[in-house]
This record gives C-alpha cells, structure tokens and sequence, in this order.
C-alpha cells in the first residue's frame, strides 16, 4: 500500500526532471546540427510587440561563421540588419540612415540570434530549460544566465529533424520579438562581401545605439 501512495509523488518528482531533459536532448541535436553548418540562407517572418502596438516585417537571413549574419528584407523593403562580426549595423531606408553599434555592447534583440554564428552550447548561455510538446515539434524555453541582458527570456520550437522553426525573444520590458523559420539552404555559397555594410550615398551613419 505505501508503495502506491510513492509512485505518484515520485511521478511528480521526476516529471519536471524528464521534460528538462528532453529539452536538453533536443537541443544537444541542434546544436550538433547548427555546428556542422558553416553558411545559412533562410526566409524569415518577424513580428514585433509592444505597448498594444506591433509590426510583421519579412525576408531573408544569411549566416557565415565565426560572427556575421545579415537580415535582408523585403518587408519593408531596403531595411538591413548586418553584423561584419565586428559591428552590428541597422539601415531603415524611412529614417535615411544606419545605426553602428560594437557587437560585444549591443542590447538590439537580433542579437539572440548570433548564438548561431559561434559554437551552439545552449547550458552555457541558458538555464531552467522548460519544455512541452506541439504535435511533432518541441517548444523550448529557457532563461539566460545573464540577468542584465535587455531579454528575459527565450523560446524556441525545434523540428523532429532538429531544425529551429521559431525563436521568440521575449524582452525586459515585456516586449516580444518572434521569427519563424523557412526552408533552409545549408552550406549555400556566399561571398564575405556580402556581410560588409555599404551605405547608400548620403545615408547618416550614427555611432553607438543600442
């Protein structure tokens, strides 16, 4: 009889326990696959929101290691996210111009996305990994072990074939910046001159914004 009374408490003991290492597990995945990857094109959606207001924008990422990606957008159309490895830089064609910012000082929300640009090793950036099934993906959240980065949290949904089909950032100020994922292309051919920012002729570049 008492051992019928410890099998639920020890369900509920070890079922936290199971889902974190599940989520472990799939991330090992992710990590073993990203790693092997040396260059990344993928579409991508991306929705902002904040304060009640919110905006949906879309394009093209492209990822060369160590330490570049550039956002390429079709919507709005010109808007470029670039980062050289040194610098991260952000062109609005409506503002008419570029905000330069050092890589290692930037609070820009993107930057949850560089951990794909180094060597992926998700227990040295995050903790307190929770997870719960959808339909044959897995949705992952998992908390920085920085607390003074401008986001609190991040969420990812992986794939079976552990491939990252979302990551939603969600920020100090409550703000929630989310990507979906496309098709990848693995290992496409792309020339490290696509990672440098060019601005267009009389375009204000402005130093240190984060």
């Amino acid at each position: 009889m008492r051992s019928l009374w410890l099998a639920p408490v020890l369900l509920c003991v070890l079922a936290p326990a199971a889902v974190a290492q599940s989520a472990i597990e799939r991330l090992r995945a992710v990590e073993q696959r990203y790693n092997r990857v040396r260059t990344l094109e993928v579409p991508f959606t991306e929705t902002y929101r904040a304060l009640g207001q919110g905006r949906r924008e879309a394009g093209t990422l492209y990822l060369l290691k160590p330490g570049r990606m550039r956002w390429d957008y079709s919507k709005p159309a010109g808007k470029q996210f670039v980062s050289d490895g040194k610098y991260f830089y952000l062109y609005s064609p409506l503002r008419n111009r570029a905000e330069r910012t050092p890589v290692k000082e930037s609070g820009d929300m993107h930057a949850p996305i560089a951990f794909l640009l180094g060597r992926l090793q998700f227990e040295k950036d995050f903790k307190r990994f929770e997870s719960r099934p959808e339909g044959d993906n897995l949705f992952i959240s998992a908390t920085p072990h920085n607390p003074n980065l401008p986001y609190r949290l991040v969420e990812f949904l992986v794939t079976p074939d552990a491939r990252m089909a979302m990551v939603r950032v969600i920020g100090q100020d409550e703000s929630i910046l989310e990507f979906r994922f496309g098709e990848e292309k693995v290992n496409p051919p792309l020339a490290t001159g696509l990672f440098e920012f060019s601005p267009p002729e009389g375009v204000e570049i402005i130093e240190g914004v984060d």
